[in-house]
């Protein structure tokens, strides 16, 4: 019998970041207290947001709009990695890293759970930004799922080609 096996990965939903960012652009401009503050919320490239208004804590607080939208919409907030609020010229602005995928430090953290208390006979290899878990039997493969997802990684994690 093969094995069977299953990918774990942290993958960003891009048309899901896209939704929340434009339900957040929506939001912004209907508020009250948005009003006059030249708040906004745009892409910055693949893996960016950018957020500005006129003052700190209006930009903080288009932050936890879009954090807000993105529970909504079932994203996991383990993704952001937002600076401080900075000024350029009259504005404040902050930048939001989308982080993906799983740094080698990460997959090693993962891996050795998996092989010290995962079930014998599982075998875990590092691809990438990726980790492949593979076994005979699948009973122990759903095993090492609910096994991560135990865990409170600072990075989400999904389950991909379960064969």
């Amino acid at each position: 019998m093969a094995d069977s096996s299953f990918d774990i990965v942290s993958k960003l939903d891009q048309q899901e970041i896209d939704n929340a960012i434009n339900q957040a652009e929506r939001e912004i401009s209907q508020r009250f207290d948005f009003k006059g503050t030249g708040a906004t919320i745009k892409r910055a490239g693949d893996n960016g947001v950018e957020i500005s208004a006129n003052a700190d804590d209006r930009a903080s607080a288009v932050l936890d709009v879009f954090r807000d939208k993105l529970v909504k919409r079932q994203q996991s907030l383990k993704i952001l990695d937002a600076e401080e609020p900075r000024q350029s010229g009259r504005e404040s602005k902050i930048s939001v890293a989308l982080k993906e995928g799983i740094t080698s430090e990460d997959a090693k953290k993962v891996g050795k759970l998996i092989r010290d208390e995962g079930p014998k006979g599982v075998k875990v290899q590092v691809q990438g930004d990726e980790l492949r878990v593979s076994s005979k039997k699948r009973d122990d493969l759903q095993a090492v799922q609910q096994l991560v997802k135990s865990q409170d990684y600072d990075f989400p994690v999904q389950f991909t080609n379960y064969r």
